[in-house]
């Protein structure tokens, strides 16, 4: 099975924590999408095998016209062997989502939507320059559910400074519900290129001290199991049936083609990045010139990466899978470590495999680190 991201580089306007590539100049949106469509023709070698996910991420991939998200996917499905059960997700920001739009949506083959809510918070929503209010999540999720979708995810922001334990306790309640398919969250980090990297260093920002972000993480996970959402990865709860396919991909270390400007892909052995300009991006397209870097992964990068994306699910670490791969007695290497974040409860293992516990989950990359296997 393999994935494929299709990068599409717009936003209405600049959120103060987004670190992600894109651009508030909508005037090249046609243009951009006649770029990634040829970048998905002329790939069309890059994956052999079955594509079981779609995933059009952002940017703000909602300000797509339906005509061009039915473009982008037809060339999908002229150029690789798709499966006819394949997971299409889109997402999208709340104010995009009128009921016609979620219906052209549907009607465009897309049959999962990511809605970025983020908080129920008036003041926060503003604080963050989000271009949506409380009562546009709330109806965009509505109008989802009447056009069809009966896959629906919704993304929530915890640690957000000035923003109580209760105020956390609110966004949960308000986001369970409404009952979706899927919830994500993720701590606030503040990027140092971005509006609230630049208010940090004028002390006019001041992030949530790392104890009290613990609290609220684990306060989350507990709340959202409580309510029948099983934790299958850091920040990833589903229903039973409807954890993200595309995002457990990435994780199982499955090749995955991305294409758009600041899109990366993996073919098993090398990875390759995008330019992140969108101007440059059009242009090399159009004219046939190099647009990307690759990156050639040694056979030790590729198991750290492993350790790494394993670590991150509730399914956890294969012991068996790493001592056949590097024929070494993995828990012997690492005993003294292992038994220490074990007596920390930070780790169990149990039928071959080393899983993070709760509190594991809040240092996993640091754990990773310290488990890697050296060059």
């Amino acid at each position: 099975m393999a994935g494929i991201y299709i990068h599409i580089p717009f936003c209405r306007q600049a959120c103060h924590y987004c670190d992600f590539h894109f651009s508030t100049n909508l005037s090249t949106q046609n243009e951009m999408v006649k770029a990634i469509v040829k970048e998905i023709e002329d790939r069309k070698d890059y994956l052999n095998e079955e594509v079981n996910t779609i995933y059009l991420g952002g940017g703000t991939p909602s300000l797509l016209t339906s005509d061009q998200v039915v473009h982008l996917l037809n060339t999908v499905f002229a150029n690789y062997d798709v499966c006819s059960h394949a997971e299409i997700t889109l997402e999208a920001n709340p104010e995009d989502l009128s009921l016609n739009k979620s219906k052209e949506l549907a009607e465009a083959g897309i049959n999962r939507l990511s809605i970025g809510v983020q908080t129920f918070d008036e003041s926060k929503l503003a604080w963050m320059n989000r271009a949506h209010d409380a009562n546009d999540s709330f109806g965009a999720f509505e109008k989802a559910r009447q056009a069809g979708f009966k896959n629906i995810s919704l993304d929530l922001i915890y640690a957000i400074p000035d923003h109580s334990r209760e105020r956390w306790e609110s966004d949960l309640k308000a986001i369970t519900d409404l009952q979706p398919d899927h919830i994500s969250f993720y701590g606030l980090t503040i990027e140092e290129q971005t509006v609230f990297g630049r208010w940090e260093q004028q002390n006019r920002l001041v992030q949530v001290p790392e104890d009290e972000a613990a609290k609220q993480y684990l306060f989350a996970i507990e709340y959202l199991e409580d309510r029948g959402y099983q934790q299958y990865e850091v920040s990833n709860f589903g229903k039973d049936g409807f954890h993200s396919r595309h995002n457990h991909g990435y994780w199982s270390g499955i090749w995955y083609l991305g294409v758009g400007p600041g899109a990366h892909s993996f073919d098993g052995e090398s990875r390759r990045f995008n330019v992140r300009n969108n101007p440059n991006y059009i242009k090399a397209i159009k004219e046939g010139l190099p647009f990307y870097e690759t990156e050639l992964l040694s056979r030790i990068q590729r198991i750290n990466e492993q350790i790494l994306t394993q670590l991150r699910t509730v399914k956890g670490l294969n012991l068996s899978m790493l001592q056949k791969d590097m024929d070494v007695d993995f828990q012997e290497l690492h005993a003294d470590f292992i038994d220490e974040i074990s007596h920390q409860e930070l780790i169990e293992i149990a039928d071959g495999f080393l899983r993070l516990k709760s509190k594991g989950f809040l240092v996993a990359d640091e754990i990773a680190v310290r488990l890697f296997f050296s060059e």
